[in-house]
């Protein structure tokens, strides 16, 4: 009795062992139950390669108006006309506060008039020293030469005074040796003093005509005939840009840093749309495409534009995220009509071919695995995960080349990855190409 009880608890064992490897060798594969996992079928049908998207009116020949280059902090814009206003060569489109400079202009006249006055002092003093120093040295030569007409009497004199007189010589010789180089020196330090004066009348001169100049430059006009574009003001915030915060134009009153672009004059007839589509429609979009365009302020009218450039590359900008997986495009309208602006937006539609019988499947039935495109293929017993080879694209179904066949059913979801019991608030977590 106790051999065939330990005989039945051995067996016992053995079968659960071989219930346990057996589940464990299946938790790798699609799960057999496909009861909970929602399906699409895979059908021929019309597939749709339209492109839907958003643009922005903008010139691509635009020139740019600027704020000066002037040294000493910012510019206030005091006058500034709004964008789509019409200009012609030489109209005045922006306007700075001209007083810091009217400040400099005047206190420069005010340097060059001191300076002037600088300049005749010191010309009057170098006169009137020269012409002390001409009197002096001819007292001096006088003195001299007195001397040495006592030095001659020296033969009729006693010794002593002739010893007098010849010490008279020679300190009359040394003044006026003394004399003339005092008069070299003054004829230095004369000049010098004029030039000082001249130097700082070029120096205000220079000043003053800077800022008349720069008065001058306050006011910035058109160099072509066109329409006005605004730019936006990077330094609205303080420099600091949040993601999807949206920046406004320049406008009057605005701070704007020398040299920072205020604005564009463009041509009206070389506008075009610029835009952005994802990594899927990109691969529908061909230049020369035709399209076609709404703009927002102008309801109820289709403009027919074509598909100038569309870039190859992905282009990203750090400060929005969602940017890395778009591609730019530029579109050509055909039609023109004056009441267009920049930065008017418009609704656009690229008009994609269409493939009237083309086996396709819902985009959330295509998963990566292992770097293939695969699809789970709803069997009796399960899933099968099979590998697929897409075409063409639109935002809800993709073409299927190879891999499956029409009428077959595929899961919406991964049926391997492990799911937990559905809760209040929870969704399924579904597939479909990034």
């Amino acid at each position: 009795m106790k051999r065939r009880l330990t005989i039945f608890c051995v067996a016992a064992i053995v079968a659960i062992g071989g219930i346990g490897l057996t589940r464990a060798a299946r938790s790798g594969q699609p799960s057999s139950s496909a009861d909970d996992i929602p399906v699409a079928v895979v059908r021929h049908q019309e597939l749709d390669l339209k492109v839907y998207t958003t643009g922005e009116l903008r010139s691509p020949n635009a020139v740019a108006m600027s704020a000066p280059p002037i040294a000493g902090g910012a510019l206030q814009i005091t006058h500034l006309l709004h964008t789509g206003t019409p200009v012609k060569k030489g109209d005045v489109v922006i306007e700075f506060d001209p007083s810091e400079q009217h400040y400099k202009l005047e206190q420069s006249s005010s340097e060059l008039h001191q300076a002037e006055q600088e300049i005749i002092k010191a010309k009057a003093d170098a006169n009137v020293q020269a012409a002390q120093d001409k009197v002096a040295l001819l007292k001096a030569r006088y003195d001299v030469r007195q001397a040495e007409l006592e030095v001659q009497k020296n033969e009729l004199v006693s010794a002593i005074d002739a010893r007098k007189n010849q010490l008279a010589l020679e300190q009359s010789k040394r003044a006026l040796d003394q004399l003339l180089q005092d008069i070299k020196s003054h004829g230095t330090t004369g000049q010098a003093g004029i030039e000082l004066a001249q130097e700082k009348w070029k120096k205000a001169k220079l000043a003053m005509d800077l800022a008349q100049q720069n008065i001058a430059k306050m006011r910035v006009t058109s160099p072509i005939s066109g329409l006005v574009a605004l730019e936006k003001n990077m330094n609205a915030m303080g420099g600091i840009i949040f993601s999807g915060a949206s920046l406004p134009d320049f406008h009057e009153g605005d701070q704007a840093q020398p040299g920072s672009t205020i604005a564009r004059i463009i041509i009206s007839s070389e506008l075009e749309l610029s835009a952005k589509v994802s990594e899927v429609q990109r691969a529908n979009i061909t230049v020369g495409q035709a399209a076609e365009a709404e703009f927002d302020a102008l309801p109820g009218k289709i403009f027919r534009s074509t598909i100038k450039t569309a870039a190859g590359m992905v282009q990203h900008q750090m400060w929005d995220p969602q940017s890395g997986s778009n591609f730019d495009l530029s579109l050509q309208l055909d039609d023109t009509d004056p009441r267009l602006r920049p930065g008017m937006t418009a609704q656009v539609l690229i008009l994609g071919s269409k493939k009237s019988k083309a086996l396709s499947v819902s985009r959330l039935a295509i998963f990566q695995k292992d770097g293939k495109q695969t699809a789970y293929l709803k069997k009796a017993s399960g899933f099968e995960q099979v590998e697929i080879k897409v075409g063409a694209e639109n935002e809800s179904r993709a073409e299927i080349l190879a891999g499956l066949r029409e009428d077959d059913k595929v899961a919406l979801i991964d049926p391997t990855a492990p799911r937990k019991a559905p809760s209040s608030g929870s969704v399924a977590s579904i597939g479909g190409t990034p």
